[in-house]
This record gives structure tokens, C-alpha cells and sequence, in this order.
């Protein structure tokens, strides 16, 4: 036995080092970006023991049939919508394109597969109560069909109340379908979702389902927050459904967050991202409604979803075209700050071009590696003359972009690259100068109760710190 032992040691580490390099050569030809790639290569070709699993985790290279899966899903979708007829926006679309407005948008329509719509009808709330209770104000008068989705579902006050009300409008024949993510909400019991089944509500838990190895996989998360009432009234934001969400929670508590509510043509497109989810959970279409009449005057909208399986890397270049066409303005509040080089070099762009540009940041960590990763890119930030910001009152999750004083856009995307190329996410853009002047003395008030990020502070940090930062930033582009 004393023989055998180290030459076992020796053919396991022989092993685990070849299924490394292996793991980094397939690393190398699948990651979409050079640094996922070399962050990935390296850490397995030297340190497999402690990469190899992770990679199986958060590796994007066990997905290729999923993708594959998703897309095709994406296509009987759509196939089985056109059967409906489902073409809602001709006459709000070619409105929109007549109007000057639409030149600052004119990408999006292509980059995101939605067109950009005329005459909605949009409404800002701040925070978690002002959110929840026009959520559930339009729940509790729902007539036909309720639709939502959110990232994190939990068993709290705040979950149980929307059970409750589930519950009530099924039982009053309204046709209520659920879809939450299966990782963003791990912690919700099998109890809750059964509870609503047997009450009638149509529930699913979003989930990869490509193979066995993915059964430890986090990417790929549907991080979208949709709720749609009668196919009239929709609602797109940051917030998910718990107690911290409503500002309840210490240690990061207040909470800071924002959702839109909209009316009008664009709600059809909500409808059709959840229907494009639910299909991929169900293999069945949620009801879509398309109401009599909209409203006859209005503002433009575009949703914009993106995910994975997209063909191009949708919330990546959506930042960057967004940057590109300020030429006054660049206003984005995120709670995570890891730029891809693209995004970065917009924001430097943007600077030289003499455009104010301020990137609003919690003072408060969720996430610490997160969290160390988002304060390098900040220092190296202030240093190209971008102005950041740390909000002090609480955490801040909002996901706001303000572009010049015409083009907002509000929903579930973080500057970061699980937001740009692993999550499935959407943004509401809306090209409107009262709105835009709305989101605007929000962000004001925002940015009165933040603290500005100076040179010296990146300087002063301490040199453990800007150790473990820099740590934090090779891993960023698997964070």
C-alpha cells in the first residue's frame, strides 16, 4: 500500500492537470470574450484543482447545447405567435419612425429584434412601496390574464401577500401564470409554488434543463423583472418580490430601487418576452391580449431584451450605442460596476468629447468580490475623468440610464458582464424630454445623497486592498 500511495497522488495530479488543459483549451475556442478567455485558460491550466469545478459552474462552454436548445424554442415561439396574427404595432411603429425622435434610436429596433412604438403612456416609481402597490393595485382589477416574472421570489410578508392575491384573482377565473428563476430563487419552498397549483395558478420555475452537468450551473439566469395585467398595463424595473426589496432589511436597508409602468403598444412586447420565457419552461404559450385601443397620444418606447442565446451580445452593445449617442449627458446608476473594454472605452469616449458623464454606485457591498472588482474599474474611471458617485443611504439596485434630456431607459441590466453576456435581462427605453426631465430630479435627489469618488482615494487604499481588488478584477469576467 506504502508503494501504490504516491503514484496514485501522482497520476491524479497528472490527471487533474490534463483534464485542465483540455478544459482550457475548450475555454479558449468557446468564452465570447479575450479576457473570460485567459481568466478561464490560465486559472485552469495552473491551479486546476481548484478551477475545474468552478468552471463546470459558471463555465459558459457546457451550454453550447443549450444555446442551440434555447434558440430553436425561440423560433416554434415566434412561429406559434404569427399564428395568432399577432402584429399589434404596425401603425404605432411607422408613427415612430416619422417621428425626429426616432434617429437617437435607430439601432435598437435591429440590435434588440423589437420595434420602437409611438403613443404609450409611461409612470416612475420609486422604491419598493410605491412599486408594489401599483403592482398589486393592477393585480387585485385584473379581468382575463396576469403575467409575471421575477429573478427572486420569496416566502416573506412580501411573497405572501402576492400568493394571496393569486390566489383570490384564480379563484375569480382569471388566468394567472408564474415564472420565477430556479437559482435566483433557490431558498423559496416547494410549499409556495404547490400552494399556488392547487389554487390554479400556473406556475414554472425558469432553469437551463441541457444535461446533467447543468444541474450545477448558475449562468444563464433569467434576471428579468415583467409583470403584465389584461395585456394593458406592464410593468419593467429592478425590484424582485422580498421584504429587503421593500426596505425592510438591515444591514442594507433603506433599499434603493426603480420600476416603470407602462401602457400602450410596448405592452405587447412585454408580453411576448414572458411568452418567449414561459415557452421555454412550459412548451406552451401564455394568453396574449392585444387591447381595443391605445392610447392617442403618447411617447416612444422600445423594450429591449436580451439574453444568451442572443445572435448578437445585445446588452453589451446596447450600453455602448446608448454612450455613443450622448453628446450632453451619460447618467447611469448600477449596483455593479465591471465594464466590458467596449463599454469602458465609450465612457472615455464620451469624456473627451466633453459629455457629463456620472456612474451612481452603492457605498454598501452585497457582493464583496463584487464589490472590490466595481471599486478598481471605478478608481481607473475617475482617473479618464468619469464622475462616480457612492450612494450612502442605503443599498442601491436600480438599473437607470439617462442619455442627453430626451432618452431614458429603466429595467433589470447591471453594468457588468453577467448582465452583458449570461443573464437574460430587459430594458424599457423611452424617448420622451418630460419623462427624461422626471428620471432626471430623481437621479438629482440620488446624487445629492451620494459621495463623489476622488483621485486620492485610490491612492490612499490600502495596499491589502488594492491587492484583493485586483484579485477581484482577473476573475471579473466570470463574475
Amino acid at each position: 500500500m506504502d508503494y501504490f500511495g504516491p503514484h496514485i497522488f501522482g497520476y491524479t495530479i497528472a490527471l487533474l492537470h490534463s483534464l485542465g488543459m483540455i478544459a482550457a483549451i475548450h475555454a479558449v475556442l468557446t468564452v465570447r470574450t479575450a479576457q473570460g478567455s485567459i481568466a478561464w485558460a490560465l486559472s485552469l491550466i495552473f491551479i486546476p484543482y481548484l478551477t475545474l469545478i468552478p468552471y463546470l459552474v459558471f463555465g459558459r462552454s457546457t451550454f453550447d447545447g443549450y444555446i442551440k436548445a434555447r434558440r430553436q424554442a425561440n423560433e416554434e415561439m415566434r412561429k406559434a405567435i404569427s399564428e395568432l396574427n399577432w402584429r399589434p404595432w404596425v401603425e404605432e411603429a411607422l408613427t415612430a419612425r416619422a417621428s425626429s425622435a426616432y434617429d437617437t434610436l435607430r439601432a435598437m429596433p435591429k440590435l434588440g429584434n423589437m420595434p420602437c412604438l409611438a403613443n404609450n403612456e409611461v409612470h416612475l416609481l420609486i422604491n419598493g412601496k410605491a412599486t408594489f402597490d401599483a403592482i398589486f393595485e393592477a393585480i387585485s382589477q385584473a379581468k382575463e390574464a396576469v403575467l409575471i416574472q421575477f429573478f427572486i421570489v420569496h416566502d416573506d410578508r412580501l411573497g405572501q401577500r402576492l400568493q394571496t392575491l393569486l390566489l383570490k384573482k384564480a379563484a375569480e377565473g382569471v388566468a394567472v401564470y408564474l415564472l420565477y428563476d430556479r437559482i435566483g430563487s433557490h431558498s423559496l419552498p416547494h410549499s409556495y409554488a404547490q400552494k399556488l397549483r392547487d389554487g390554479g395558478v400556473e406556475v414554472k420555475a425558469f432553469a437551463t434543463r441541457s444535461g446533467w452537468l447543468n444541474r450545477f450551473q448558475v449562468n444563464f439566469r433569467n434576471h428579468r423583472k415583467v409583470v403584465v395585467v389584461d395585456g394593458m398595463l406592464g410593468f419593467v424595473g429592478g425590484h424582485n418580490v422580498g421584504d429587503e426589496y421593500m426596505g425592510e432589511k438591515p444591514p442594507l436597508a433603506p433599499w434603493r430601487d426603480t420600476h416603470v409602468q407602462v401602457r400602450g403598444p410596448v405592452v405587447a412586447n412585454m408580453q411576448e418576452s414572458f411568452a418567449e420565457d414561459w415557452f421555454w419552461a412550459a412548451r406552451s404559450l401564455p394568453p396574449l391580449i392585444l387591447p381595443e385601443v391605445y392610447p392617442e397620444d403618447g411617447v416612444l418606447c422600445q423594450l429591449l431584451a436580451s439574453g444568451p442565446a442572443d445572435a448578437y451580445e445585445t446588452c453589451s452593445l446596447f450600453f455602448v450605442e446608448a454612450i455613443h449617442a450622448a453628446t450632453e449627458r451619460v447618467w447611469i446608476t448600477t449596483p455593479y460596476f465591471i465594464p466590458d473594454e467596449a463599454v469602458f472605452a465609450a465612457l472615455r469616449l464620451a469624456v473627451l468629447r466633453g459629455v457629463d458623464v456620472r456612474i451612481l454606485l452603492p457605498s454598501r457591498p452585497d457582493h464583496r468580490i463584487v464589490y472590490a472588482a466595481s471599486s478598481l474599474y471605478a478608481f481607473e474611471a475617475v482617473r479618464a475623468g468619469v464622475r462616480m458617485f457612492r450612494y450612502e443611504p442605503g443599498f442601491l439596485h436600480q438599473k437607470v440610464v439617462l442619455i442627453d434630456s430626451e432618452i431614458s431607459a429603466i429595467g433589470s441590466a447591471n453594468l457588468d458582464n453577467r448582465s452583458f453576456r449570461l443573464n437574460f435581462e430587459v430594458m424599457l427605453l423611452t424617448v420622451d424630454s418630460a419623462f427624461a426631465a422626471e428620471v432626471e430630479h430623481m437621479l438629482n435627489d440620488d446624487f445629492a445623497q451620494a459621495h463623489e469618488i476622488n483621485k486620492e482615494e485610490g491612492r490612499e487604499t490600502h495596499r491589502l486592498q488594492q491587492l484583493g481588488m485586483r484579485i477581484a478584477r482577473l476573475i471579473s469576467p466570470i463574475l
